[in-house]
């Protein structure tokens, strides 16, 4: 068996494999949180849609108000260097869930069948899965974007025991959609409601369903991907100098902020507010459509947007809540990414990390020890629509273009010095280019449906 034939074997088996060997799962009483004393946590993972590093308030937004996510981050923890899954949509998430980074993920990029996107394999391992085996009830409210009905992408196929929204990404663009799902049941709507609305609706039945078991609630929101709908404009109706664009673009933000905050005081009134941690972040950079990329510098600092692997279409914000275990107003430089999500949530539970994940628990550095946290040597990206890959090690990000031609094109900065990415500096430092390189040849395994290297 050839190399190729052999990868794409083990593309297609290992997620089988995996899940086989894993279906024992056995919950261990070694976890931090046990040996403090306290019972299993509810975890809720709240993703917002095309959201830049610079678009809320404690990541330095001037016009758009979030009080309630600063909140979140004044209660908690602010990560400076956290990164998503992918620059698009569909990739990001399935990093999430599998903990794997996308040269090793099944969905490598946005990939559109059937009017859904590609499935994920039934026997993935997913996040969802093990929690749900460990005794957790599992929610997911809001856009997945992994499979469409009767597939075997589907969220009751992976680990969620309730679903209700989009199935499929391009139906999301519409804020007031003619149906959504309900698990496998059409929920008809007529295009009379907002679908942001109703999903947060659902969100608050489920903590109040739930409340007397553990629980996992992912809320995939939509906002603020494009297109430009909400209700009403709230307090941005009468912005002078705004456009229409902009002023609907804030509303969407400050909408998903106030039920963000109905999502907290809904935990605090059901007395779960100290066995909860909730975690919020964006699956990738901002989309900049509508001349609001430069009037809300929703990049920050960043250099990019949505679909580019530079920093801005793939750092992101992310504050993490749990009193009594999370210190107050905690800024960290640790760098992460949502690979690491599924081995955190083990780590928070007390089960053993399944083998072969690229992630690493950063639950030493939301709990204040630093000096337990293991780090990554590299981060890795690579995205087929743009034929790109990146790599952060420590300072150096490099960004390789035309990565499926025969003359590529490498990109080195130095993100200390740097953080816009404003200064290629690789004829400088042939030696580390060497290294990164090759970091990007290790990490990348072929995949039938994203080819991206040359020659594959």
């Amino acid at each position: 068996m050839d190399r190729r034939t052999f990868l794409k074997h083990c593309l297609a088996s290992s997620v089988a494999s995996a899940g086989a060997a894993y279906a024992g799962l056995q919950v261990v009483n070694t976890s931090i949180i046990a040996r403090a004393g306290r019972k299993r946590p509810n975890i809720i993972y709240i993703l917002a849609d095309d959201l830049g590093y610079g678009d809320i308030g404690c990541y330095g937004q001037q016009k758009i108000e979030t009080p309630n996510i600063d909140k979140l981050a004044a209660e908690g923890m602010r990560f400076t260097q956290h990164y998503a899954g992918n620059t698009v949509c569909a990739p990001s998430r399935c990093v999430l869930l599998t903990g794997l980074h996308t040269g090793h993920s099944y969905i490598r990029d946005n990939f559109e069948l059937n009017g859904y996107q590609l499935p994920i394999p039934e026997d993935t391992l997913t996040v969802s899965k093990v929690l749900k085996s460990a005794g957790y009830v599992t929610g997911c409210i809001g856009k997945w974007g992994l499979g469409g009905p009767d597939s075997t992408g589907h969220p009751n196929k992976q680990g969620f025991d309730h679903f209700y929204g989009y199935l499929g990404q391009i139906q999301a663009h519409n804020y007031y959609p003619d149906y959504l799902w309900r698990n496998t049941n059409l929920v008809p709507l007529g295009g009379q409601a907002y679908s942001h609305d109703l999903m947060t609706d659902e969100a608050l039945w489920f903590l109040e369903e739930y409340q007397e078991k553990p629980f996992f609630l992912y809320i995939p929101y939509t906002i603020p991907h494009t297109q430009f709908q909400v209700p009403d404009l709230a307090q941005y109706a009468n912005k002078e100098g705004w456009s229409s664009d902009q002023k609907t673009q804030a509303a969407m933000i400050s909408r998903m902020d106030r039920d963000i905050g109905r999502i907290v005081e809904k935990v605090q009134s059901l007395g779960l507010n100290d066995n909860t941690l909730i975690i919020f972040t964006s699956d990738n950079g901002p989309h900049g459509s509508g001349g609001t990329l430069a009037f809300f510098d929703a990049n920050g600092p960043l250099r990019g947007l949505k679909r580019d692997l530079y920093d801005g279409g793939i750092r992101e914000p992310m504050v993490a809540r749990w009193p009594g275990m999370i210190k107050p107003g905690t800024l960290t430089d640790h760098f992460s990414a949502f690979w690491d999500f599924f081995p955190t949530c083990c780590d928070l539970i007390g089960i053993d990390i399944p083998p072969g994940l690229d992630g690493i628990s950063f639950l030493p550095t939301l709990l204040g020890q630093s000096v337990r946290q293991l780090q990554h040597d590299y981060l890795y990206w690579e995205f087929k629509a743009r034929d790109l890959q990146a790599v952060r090690m420590g300072k150096w990000k490099a960004v390789r273009k035309a990565v499926d031609t025969a003359t590529p094109v490498m990109e080195l900065f130095d993100l200390d010095s740097d953080i816009g990415e404003s200064n290629n500096i690789a004829e400088d430092y042939p030696e580390i280019v060497e290294q990164l390189g090759q970091i990007m040849l290790d990490a990348h395994t072929f995949n039938p449906n994203f080819r991206i290297l040359y020659g594959e």
